[in-house]
Order: structure tokens, then C-alpha cells, then sequence
């Protein structure tokens, strides 16, 4: 049975950078106070990226594929698999998966979407590893990519500083060579009313509220307790330890979320990727994009053993283990 096996990676972000400054500025004019000092102190973000408007989830998406594919060394048409995982798609169908497929000029491969929200692109690494374990697809490109600047209400402070927009990928190739050697995923829908958008358009009227809501101590809990788990259980599965981890790649949501679970875990703060100061959340493009960020300046080399983590509404959450 075939390994699934990293062999390319790529990132995007769009190019307007929003300070906290610039963003606490902007919220000024709308009677909302906050800061630079406020929004670090409580989050550690700095600045966030966000698209111009008219600017497709699937078009940040293609840009990361495309970065993804030229990593790999391989063209589009190599692909029999593309899996993106978004919770702010172009449209309701086709897919954004099927859009990227357009783009890429790639005809044949199969193409849809995953909707985990920040948990998005864990849960379509580990599809995309059971199509290839299956001997079901050879090479797949899996994609995580966001326009949640889109569904924030802009006079909630408590959301509306945590997000921006992005998108990150990788190319999976079978291969006899260990790469995912372990994964999990978990959901509790019993907890969907804790970070939710509860609308949705019906006889063309949006029903509901088409807003990101969240609660953010109950987030922070359920966060920490699970991931911590997974992690846990991860490893057993693939029989290593924690300690035998080289890199954490966790979903950027919030820099105290990072830094507790690194702790619950007995990791080395310099074990631990960090991008939310750079990115803010980014949802199923965090990890891909923290996981670029850290391959292209070279901490993240072959043979190390890095573990991936989504936490996010539903509420779900997953963990997957990679031999590089």
C-alpha cells in the first residue's frame, strides 16, 4: 500500500497589507475603538492580508496551485485529484475545486470541495491520503483558500480583527517512501453554535445571519482540549512520540491557543511555526500557508517529522503526522 507523499507546496497572499493601525483607523470611523497594543496583547496579530474587492476565493486559490505545482516540478495535467477545502466558496456550485480545475487547464482529475472550516485543509489532506492509499489517485493537489474578509461584520470587534484572506497547497504523489504516516479527524456537532455563520440564501433572500459569530472562551477550550488529544492519539497510531516531533504546524487562530497547546504538550516554543502575527487567521489556509512559510526558509527539511493540526466550527478538529 502506497504512502501520500509532500512533494510541492505554495502559498498566496494578496498583496494589500492591513495593519492594526490601518485597521483600527478604519474601525474609528465607525464609532469602534481598538488598537495596535489591544489586538497584539490578545492575539498576537499585526497585520492581516485582504483582497480588493471583486477578488474569488478560487482565483487566491489557483495563484497557491500554481506555486504548489512549479515546487513539485510536475504540470496541471498530472493531476487526478484536486480537493479545496474553503467555507467562503464563489458560488454555491460548481465547486471552487472545479473553477481551479479550469484554471489550471486540467481535464479528467476529480474535483471538489471540503467544508471543515479551519479544520478545512487537514480534513482534505487526509481524503486526498485515503484516494492515494486506495490506489484510487496518484497525484493530488490539495488547497486551502479563504475570502473570510467577506462574512465578518465589520463593527463586531471581537471578530473582525482575527481574520484575513489567503490561500496555501500541496501536491500529494504516491510514493514507497513514508510521508503521511498518521491521521485523525474528529467533529462534535453538538457544539456548532460556537463558531458559526448561520445564514444562507433561499428565493434569492439571505435567511439567517450571514455573519462569522464566535464565542471566543468556549473556542479557546474546546481548542486546546482536543487538539491536545489528537496529537496524542496521532502518535500513538504512527508509534512515536511527541518529543520525536520536529515541527508543529498548528491552525494559526490565535497566539495564546499556540502557545498553551505547545505547553500541554511539552513542546519547544522554537518547535512551534508561528504565522498569525503575519497572517491573522486565515481558516483552511493557515496551515498550508504556515507550512510553506516554513519549508521555503528552510526549517522545515526532509526526513523531519512534522505534525499538522485544524481546529475550527462545526466544531471539528484533526491532526495529521508527515515524515518529509
Amino acid at each position: 500500500m502506497p504512502y501520500a507523499k509532500i512533494i510541492g507546496s505554495g502559498g498566496y497572499l494578496p498583496p494589500r497589507v492591513v495593519s492594526n493601525d490601518q485597521l483600527a483607523a478604519d474601525l474609528a470611523t465607525r464609532n469602534i475603538e481598538t488598537s495596535d497594543s489591544w489586538i497584539v496583547s490578545r492575539t498576537g496579530i499585526q497585520q492581516r492580508h485582504i483582497v480588493d474587492p471583486g477578488v474569488t476565493t478560487s482565483q487566491l486559490a489557483t495563484k497557491a496551485a500554481q506555486a504548489a505545482l512549479e515546487d513539485a516540478g510536475i504540470s496541471a495535467s498530472q493531476l487526478d485529484l484536486i480537493i479545496v477545502a474553503t467555507s467562503t466558496p464563489d458560488f454555491i456550485f460548481p465547486s471552487t475545486a472545479c473553477l481551479v480545475q479550469a484554471n489550471l487547464g486540467n481535464q479528467g482529475a476529480a474535483a471538489f470541495d471540503v467544508q471543515a472550516v479551519c479544520s478545512g485543509f487537514v480534513y482534505a489532506l487526509t481524503t486526498a491520503e485515503a484516494f492515494i492509499k486506495a490506489g484510487r489517485a496518484k497525484t493530488a493537489l490539495v488547497i486551502g483558500a479563504e475570502v473570510f474578509s467577506g462574512i465578518l461584520d465589520w463593527s463586531d470587534r471581537g471578530t473582525c480583527v482575527l481574520f484575513g484572506d489567503g490561500a496555501g497547497a500541496m501536491v500529494l504523489q504516491a510514493s514507497e517512501e513514508p510521508g503521511i504516516i498518521g491521521a485523525q479527524l474528529r467533529a462534535d456537532g453538538s457544539q456548532k453554535d460556537v463558531l458559526c455563520t448561520a445564514g444562507n440564501v433561499s428565493h434569492g433572500q439571505v435567511v439567517g445571519d450571514p455573519f462569522l459569530r464566535m464565542d471566543g472562551q468556549a473556542v479557546f477550550k474546546l481548542a486546546v482540549t482536543s487538539l491536545t488529544k489528537s496529537a496524542q492519539e496521532v502518535c500513538d497510531e504512527a508509534g512515536v512520540s511527541l518529543q520525536d516531533i520536529d515541527w508543529m504546524v498548528p491552525h494559526q487562530a490565535n497566539i495564546r491557543i499556540i502557545n498553551f497547546l505547545g505547553r500541554k504538550l511539552g513542546l519547544d516554543t522554537e518547535k512551534v511555526v508561528v504565522t498569525v502575527d503575519q497572517h491573522a487567521n486565515t481558516s483552511a489556509a493557515s496551515v498550508p500557508l504556515a507550512f510553506d512559510v516554513a519549508r521555503r526558509d528552510g526549517r522545515i527539511k526532509s526526513g523531519d517529522l512534522v505534525m499538522l493540526q485544524g481546529v475550527g466550527g462545526g466544531f471539528t478538529w484533526g491532526s495529521v503526522l508527515v515524515r518529509m
